[in-house]
């Protein structure tokens, strides 16, 4: 059986020579069979109101695509949650092969901090000015093909949590859009896994924010991204680069 180790980073806080408080990288190594690890793929519809976030999930779609192929050629399992789409997939292969699955209710959420977020997005976070928010997207970009005989398509965290059971998944991964949004807060991502103990780690080059730079904290959007994910890594879950998966 394939097994992949995996570079698990987060922050911790510590004291320097002086006394004085810093964030530290951590760097935790996990070897893990390939057939144990599932990866969730969040919300990476076929359009986006936002002009700016379509630019940016255009240039991740071939990397992630790549990456999906080689976790499902190596026996993980693939889950695909594009919110809000389910009534596409109705028919779909993937979606009946998650509602065939035994239901299993998850424990009891764990107590967990939630500090708030090192980015203002109280304006939607969208850096192309003049886009207005709207339910644009119909189902998955079709960059990202959903094998119908392996894969699972989902955007409710019990049937995540079924699938985790059923497959006997050990560790997840979630990649996707939004890192201040969807990836930290739907019913199937960061969040609630953690809540529900559930091992979590996000790819941390395969994500966005919806950040604009002309709000709090006035810094450059590929800056604002870079502060989500040292928040997750400080308060949430470890991430992993794509390379690792990739072979690179």
């Amino acid at each position: 059986m394939n097994q992949l180790t995996l570079d698990l980073r987060t922050l911790y806080l510590a004291n320097d020579d002086q006394g004085r408080n810093i964030w530290l990288i951590r760097h935790t190594p996990q070897t893990v069979d390939c057939e144990r690890v599932g990866l969730i793929i969040c919300d990476v519809w076929d359009h986006h109101w936002c002009r700016g976030a379509e630019i940016r999930l255009a240039e991740m779609l071939p990397r992630m695509q790549a990456l999906i192929c080689a976790l499902r050629d190596h026996g993980g399992t693939i889950i695909h949650a594009p919110s809000d789409t389910m009534a596409h997939y109705a028919d779909h292969p993937a979606r009946r092969r998650v509602l065939a699955l035994p239901t299993v209710e998850p424990p009891p959420d764990l107590a967990h901090d939630d500090p708030p977020l090192p980015v203002d997005a109280s304006d939607e976070g969208c850096d192309t000015p003049g886009d207005e928010t709207a339910y644009v997207w119909i189902q998955q970009h079709p960059d990202i093909a959903i094998d119908p005989q392996r894969d699972f398509v989902t955007d409710v965290g019990r049937e995540v949590y079924n699938i985790v059971q059923a497959r006997q998944i050990e560790q997840l991964l979630i990649m996707g859009v939004h890192t201040n949004m969807c990836v930290l807060h739907r019913s199937f991502a960061i969040k609630q896994m953690v809540r529900w103990g559930q091992p979590i780690a996000l790819v941390r080059d395969l994500t966005d924010t919806m950040y604009n730079p002309a709000r709090a904290p006035y810094v450059s959007h590929s800056t604002g991204t870079r502060l989500v994910v040292q928040y997750i890594e400080a308060h949430w879950c470890p991430t992993i680069h794509s390379r690792q998966i990739l072979g690179e």
